[in-house]
């Protein structure tokens, strides 16, 4: 009895060929398309090591070794214009106004429900407050250099006697521009620098000294005067005219010189 069913259940090499002959795959593709899959193990890396044992082997993985491997290929990668990039998080996209109410910035985009400036195009400019009177017109304004304006800009360098006196001047000695830069009295800086000299009144003075300015006051005039100085009015500086106008100038002062030379010819025989 178990011989026969030992025969039932293992057939004979001459029955079993047949029957593998007619086994059916559901397979239909091209065998030499298959790819193997990746390993769902982790990769194993060995290393020699010798350890007190004298064991040459021993095996570590990926897992472990990577960090050591990471670190390694960091440092030698070189900064070059392909790998450059902003740091993480420091580029943020801007927000996709109305875009629908999930997105946050839906419907009115945060402009509002009515109005001009809920409205497409420019709205309206910097400093409008709707027609009435604006702060930049309802502040007072101030004249010269705290208005804006250059009527309060300086025009000289000023000094007074009672500088030039104790700055210790010798007598006969000159009085100008450069001697009170010398003298260390005046540092003139920034626009100074370009200014012309002015005298004032301030203080007496009883050296006599020579004075080239392109100003003095009326005080000073006097003072200087009493005191035996020498005064030199310097030119000022000739503004720049177009050519024609400079020669329209010319001309008229020509006409003018030659009616003033009549008009004294026909006074003087009077007279």
């Amino acid at each position: 009895m178990a011989s026969s069913l030992l025969s039932l259940s293992s057939p004979t090499p001459s029955t079993a060929a047949p029957h593998r002959h007619h086994l059916c795959s559901h397979f239909k593709g091209n065998v030499r398309t298959l790819k193997a899959n990746p390993c769902p193990f982790p990769s194993v890396k060995l290393c020699h090591h010798r350890t007190k044992q004298g064991h040459p082997l021993v095996v570590l993985n990926s897992a472990a070794s990577g960090v050591q491997e990471s670190s390694v290929s960091n440092q030698s990668v070189r900064f070059r214009l392909d790998n450059l990039g902003p740091q993480p998080g420091s580029r943020k996209k801007a927000k996709r106004k109305g875009r629908g109410h999930a997105a946050g910035q839906g419907g009115s985009c945060g402009f509002g429900m009515r109005g001009q400036k809920s409205r497409s195009g420019p709205g309206v400019r910097k400093g409008f407050e709707g027609g009435q009177m604006p702060l930049y017109r309802r502040l007072p304004k101030l004249r010269g250099i705290a208005g804006g304006m250059h009527a309060g800009l300086p025009k000289y360098v000023p000094v007074n006697l009672k500088d030039i006196a104790d700055a210790g001047f010798q007598e006969g000695e000159e009085v100008s521009l450069e001697s009170l830069k010398t003298k260390g009295l005046i540092n003139p800086s920034g626009r100074e620098r370009r200014l012309p000299l002015k005298i004032l009144g301030d203080g007496e003075l009883s050296v006599k000294l020579s004075f080239k300015a392109r100003a003095f006051s009326a005080s000073a005039k006097e003072k200087l005067e009493a005191a035996g100085c020498s005064i030199t009015v310097l030119p000022g500086r000739k503004k720049w005219v177009k050519p024609s106008v400079a020669k329209n100038l010319a001309r008229a002062e020509e006409y003018f010189a030659k009616k003033r030379a009549q008009s004294e010819s026909t006074d003087s025989p009077s007279a």
